[in-house]
């Protein structure tokens, strides 16, 4: 069985696949520090309570924007499962780059970029709905050729209540009408169809500037579906993109092997 690791600088997302399978998944947070053995139990503890016996588990792979925490998470792996993890990279990925400086493009931004187009072809636009939002443009060939970042929603929502002294800390939700007439629903009306608004105009100017036909829109991400089910600019919400391109990368990388 292969566990897949997506460490984001908000949460760390796990699934475990039986062969094209995704059997489960489970989040822990990314910023509480962590031991190895601490990660090491907790990610056992996890497989168990959904079914799976840790000791199925004969491959891991992982992508992560998180360095810090990398030294603990792969002894804790290899401590645990005795399992050496492959570490997702540009070179693993295997996909054409056509950047300024390929080297600086997440892995996060790889694995969904590789999921999209190997699920549903090219061209495509990958919006990710994470820590940052990022919309990243696949040709028909399958090269990454542009990718837009900004804050994220929750980041939005954080400096709302953190940088102005009366305004509170509140749920992200879309409010009943956008026509808010108190503060909470006034937050939300600002947060939710702000990133929607946000999200339409970028994608209509990328379909714009890159010329390119027939895009098929792809969203992933924790409030991703949320803004998919207000907007008919997105074709398709898939909440395990980055899981499955992990698996698709690991899978392809096995057989050249």
């Amino acid at each position: 069985m292969l566990l897949v690791m997506d460490v984001g600088n908000t949460n760390i997302t796990v699934g475990a696949f039986e062969r094209e399978k995704l059997v489960a998944t489970f989040r822990m947070t990314t910023k509480l520090p962590r031991t190895s053995d601490e990660y090491g139990m907790i990610i056992r503890n996890l497989l168990v309570n959904n079914g799976i016996s840790p000791n199925s588990i004969n491959n891991v792979a992982l992508s992560s924007v998180v360095p810090n925490v990398m030294h603990s998470l792969t002894s804790a792996l290899i401590k645990y499962f005795d399992v050496m993890p492959a570490i997702i990279d540009a070179k693993m990925a295997g996909m054409k780059i056509d950047a300024l400086n390929p080297e600086q493009i997440g892995a996060d931004r790889l694995v969904d970029a590789v999921g999209a187009y190997e699920i549903y072809g090219g061209p495509a636009l990958v919006l990710d709905y994470g820590t940052a939002t990022t919309y990243d443009l696949i040709s028909k060939e399958g090269c990454f050729m542009a990718g837009v970042t900004s804050p994220g929603v929750r980041i939005c929502a954080k400096a709302l209540w953190e940088d102005a002294a009366k305004l509170p800390e509140i749920e992200i939700k879309k409010p009943e009408s956008i026509l808010a007439k108190e503060t909470i629903s006034s937050m939300q009306a600002g947060l939710v169809y702000g990133q929607i608004g946000q999200t339409e105009y970028i994608i209509r100017l990328m379909k714009k500037e890159s010329g390119y036909e027939g895009i098929k829109v792809i969203a992933t991400g924790g409030l991703g579906k949320m803004i998919a089910n207000e907007t008919d600019c997105i074709d398709i919400y898939d909440p395990n993109l980055t899981l499955q391109g992990i698996r698709l990368i690991f899978e392809k990388n096995k057989k050249k092997a």
